[in-house]
């Protein structure tokens, strides 16, 4: 079985006026006093804005273990920015905001230096999955094989429809924000782990990215673990959701690698007609169509995500999460990803009442008493 485990990029904001709040480091020392120490468990740590926190899980094995991880991730975080006058909200955008100075640590400031407004303006919130892999060339062989069903991901967690307190018309005007950066987006075939390697030498020798943490590929192998990354997706708005797509990547790469194995070759999709396809997704969600994963051609998004849901029913099967999936697949469709949700909360014309239905679907999963605050 092959764990998994996801990182949450989340809002901190005013628990009064919703505006978003510099208070990393004061969240981060509250977790430290209230949690549990060294006990396991998800850990919190500082992301690019100061207004923002990370939530990481550990690798688990089942999606109840990791739904457990993400809802403790969140609560731990919320509790401890309640001591703060703040909350924490999940949304890949803030609906009210303000160009603020990055998180303080070097590699930080010299991104803000090098990109400017880029960099001041990129406060936007994604979903990581890692998924455990084999070996390196069984991570390449699968980065090629799942580049034309990234944007169903995309559109299926699409939650940032705000920015600087406007509807912008997207469903996830976070991948706009996002794509900005130089390394945004999808990715070539590899063919190989010397093929992915001798990709990155080139890009980090054209001197435009600091670094190879700064490839920011829709989906990319992880330096720091042996796992794939898939980076494409909006953080969720609801935790139950969160724990629906992170299945079903694990479905997805376990897929791709049975088809590696099988001797079933890489898509040739071109990455242009997956640029226009992750547009797309971004712009509509699941309101329109999307690119179709094998043609390129735009259908139906129900159709689309059936023909998504359909590609991973054997991978899902034997990890036990194919009812889960597909239920909270035909949930999300129902009623609409969080954007859905965000634009309902509008209806009176207040971007601040958006961060109060924001908070309260973040933390629907878990009803507490108010913590006190620290002396």
């Amino acid at each position: 079985m092959r764990t998994f485990g996801v990182e949450e990029e989340l809002l901190i904001v005013s628990a009064d006026s919703g505006w978003p709040l510099p208070l990393a480091r004061a969240v981060l020392d509250a977790a430290a006093r209230s949690g549990p120490g060294s006990c396991p468990g998800p850990a919190l740590t500082t992301e690019f804005k100061q207004e923002q926190i990370e939530v990481n899980t550990r690798p688990c094995e089942t999606a109840e273990d990791l739904r457990a991880e993400i809802v403790a991730g969140r609560s731990l975080a919320d509790d401890a920015a309640r001591t703060v006058g703040a909350r924490i909200a999940a949304s890949g955008t803030p609906p009210l905001m303000h160009t603020t100075p990055t998180e303080g640590d070097q590699r930080y400031s010299t991104l803000s230096r090098r990109f400017g407004m880029v960099a001041r303006e990129q406060i936007t919130c994604g979903f990581h999955v890692h998924v455990s892999v084999d070996s390196r060339d069984e991570g390449v062989a699968v980065l090629d094989r799942i580049r034309p069903w990234l944007p169903v991901l995309l559109a299926l967690s699409a939650n940032s429809p705000f920015w600087n307190g406007e509807d912008t018309g997207f469903a996830s005007y976070r991948t706009q924000i996002w794509s900005r950066w130089p390394s945004a987006g999808p990715a070539e075939l590899f063919g190989t782990a010397a093929g992915y390697d001798a990709t990155i030498a080139r890009l980090i020798r054209t001197g435009v990215l600091l670094d190879e943490g700064m490839v920011y590929f829709d989906a990319r192998l992880c330096r720091h673990q042996p796992t794939v990354e898939v980076r494409i997706a909006d953080i969720c708005l609801r935790a139950d959701d969160a724990v629906v797509l992170a299945a079903a990547v694990r479905a997805l790469i376990e897929t791709a690698a049975a088809e590696w194995r099988a001797g079933v070759p890489a898509p040739a999709v071109r990455t242009d007609t997956l640029r226009l396809a992750d547009w797309q997704a971004s712009r509509f969600g699941l309101r329109g169509e999307l690119l179709d994963a094998a043609t390129g051609d735009p259908r139906p998004a129900f159709a689309v995500v059936e023909d998504f849901t359909a590609h991973l029913e054997a991978a899902l099967d034997g990890a036990g999460d194919l009812p889960l999936v597909r239920d909270g697949i035909a949930r999300i469709l129902e009623r609409g990803s969080g954007e859905r949700l965000q634009r309902q909360a509008f209806g009176g014309g207040l971007a601040s009442d958006v961060v109060a239905a924001i908070v309260e679907a973040t933390h629907a999963h878990a009803r507490r008493p108010e913590p006190e605050p620290f002396d």
